[in-house]
């Protein structure tokens, strides 16, 4: 039996998925006449205390739009500088929404106002102007670290008496939620925009939604058609995703458990490193330097025998514990990490 601890995108439909997506009422959604989208975009919007939502095939989409709602060509978008918007969605915010990413370093990937506020720039002769601040929540790089609620609103009001909105990558925000013991609406209280996946930790097999303002939705709609987001009948698609909504938040806690269990085991490897305190949700990032061996190796070693880790780096892997793993697949993959390790630092 493989474990796939790669990514907690791999996990597979749930059986009542499956049935939800065989009995969907579907319609065509560009005309928005499909019922089950609707609904789907209504009980986002409700879940996340803003105006309206707009359902979208993935995340790297409804980031895009996201930043493109806010800006305008020319400017730059204050971001992390390991941000999944900055690296990981082939430069669509130069691409498609024409602006420049201001990134700023930190240790856990949370950016503090006061470190953001000497990165804003005003229009000038010299350098593009500042048009969007983008927060990323859960953190992925940064190992699924969460943003404490205080920072976010710090933030936020900063940017509004600025005239700037903030818009979050909240790929994993169910995660921050569960963590943190807060609804996802009173963590994104104060931003003007939330991209959220279903298809992570949420297990639907395809779709994010994007939530803000009736306004921005509407900009956010025709962008999503230049983009060949707009699908038909994809009320097949959306009712997964409402049953990801409405009963999988639930389970994530079960996700960091496993995570914990697998970053504490690690911790207690020779020439393993894990920094327990950014293992806050379902993700663990390890430094293999120590090894003497690469973390490509490692990983090619761990496939080898039926686990699937992958490296982020020549030193670096990282694990993401899912609802297709269980606890007993944790202990084993962890065995088979002992097992592959230990000689090497015999």
């Amino acid at each position: 039996m493989i474990i796939d601890l790669r990514s907690d995108t791999v996990t597979k439909p749930t059986a009542e998925m499956r049935r939800a997506m065989a009995e969907a009422e579907v319609g065509d959604d560009v005309y928005q006449e499909d019922p089950t989208v609707n609904q789907l975009e209504q009980r986002a919007a409700e879940i996340f205390g803003k105006q309206d939502a707009l359902f979208v095939p993935t995340g790297t989409m409804g980031n895009t739009i996201g930043i493109k709602i806010h800006t305008e060509h020319g400017q730059e978008v204050i971001c992390e500088a390991r941000s999944h918007v900055f690296n990981y969605e082939l430069a669509m915010m130069a691409w498609f929404t024409g602006c420049l990413a201001r990134p700023i370093a930190t240790e856990h990937g949370q950016m503090r106002w006061e470190q953001i506020r000497h990165e804003i720039r005003s229009l000038s002769p010299h350098w593009a102007p500042t048009g969007l601040i983008a927060l990323e929540n859960t953190h992925n790089m940064g190992g699924g670290t969460v943003y404490p609620i205080e920072w976010i609103n710090e933030i936020c009001d900063g940017a509004h008496e600025r005239k700037l909105k903030v818009h979050m990558d909240g790929a994993r925000v169910f995660n921050a939620a569960v963590a943190l013991g807060k609804p996802v609406r009173e963590i994104c209280a104060k931003v003007d925009s939330v991209m959220f996946c279903l298809s992570k930790g949420l297990g639907a097999p395809v779709g994010s939604l994007l939530v803000g303002s009736k306004q921005d939705i509407a900009r956010a709609r025709l962008y999503r058609k230049r983009l060949g987001g707009g699908m038909r009948q994809a009320g097949v698609l959306a009712a997964a995703g409402l049953i990801a909504l409405e009963i999988m938040p639930s389970r994530l806690e079960e996700d960091h458990a496993h995570a914990r269990l697998l970053a504490e085991g690690l911790a207690e490897l020779p020439g393993v490193k894990v920094d327990l305190s950014s293992v806050q949700t379902n993700i663990v990032i390890f430094d293999v330097s120590a090894t003497g061996r690469s973390a490509a190796e490692l990983s090619a070693e761990f496939k080898a025998q039926g686990v699937l880790i992958n490296p982020i780096s020549e030193t670096h892997l990282r694990i993401v514990t899912h609802y297709d793993v269980n606890r007993d697949g944790c202990n084993k993959a962890l065995s088979v990490i002992r097992k592959v390790v230990a000689p090497v630092m015999a």
